[in-house]
């Protein structure tokens, strides 16, 4: 019976949005703008213990859509999880809550975003996929990274 006990775990208990803003100052004039909107986004990620081998992961983007000094929207969202992690030692704990679990939220986050930008009247944003292993591996040099961070137009 103690072997089960040693045996690592990594179990999804929870998936849900815990914060999704979103603004359209302009609007109803915004949706005249013409042009090709410049879109910037950010992201970072955390971890935090809850207990007894529970823990919370946080991914959060913001998105902001502007053409020339208008901003037509900035939604932002934190889509988090909650997850039972046992018996692993600190480093492969420390990959899973910067890595794995991530990873796992990041489609969701995905579509939060997506959807909240089409329900407020504007083509959908897709995030591109992001290297939480890079992010991870970055903050553990103690680099910046250009990965959590990104400006793209569209």
């Amino acid at each position: 019976m103690s072997e089960n006990n040693d045996k690592p775990v990594f179990l999804i208990e929870k998936l849900y949005v815990k914060d999704l803003s979103l603004e359209v100052p302009g609007a109803p004039g915004v949706f005249g703008q013409k042009g090709a909107p410049q879109i910037e986004i950010t992201m970072n990620n955390t971890a935090q213990a809850l207990k007894d081998g529970f823990y919370e992961v946080l991914v959060k983007a913001t998105v902001t859509a502007k053409i020339e000094d208008v901003t037509l929207f900035l939604v932002e969202a934190s889509q988090a999880g909650v997850f039972q992690i046992r018996n692993l030692s600190d480093d492969p704990l420390e990959m899973t809550l910067g890595i794995a679990a991530p990873n796992i939220i990041f489609p969701y986050l995905r579509e939060t975003i997506s959807d909240a930008v089409s329900k407020a009247g504007f083509p959908p944003v897709l995030l591109q996929p992001m290297n939480f292993e890079a992010v991870y591996r970055a903050r553990k040099e103690g680099q910046a990274t250009p990965e959590s961070s990104e400006a793209t137009k569209h």
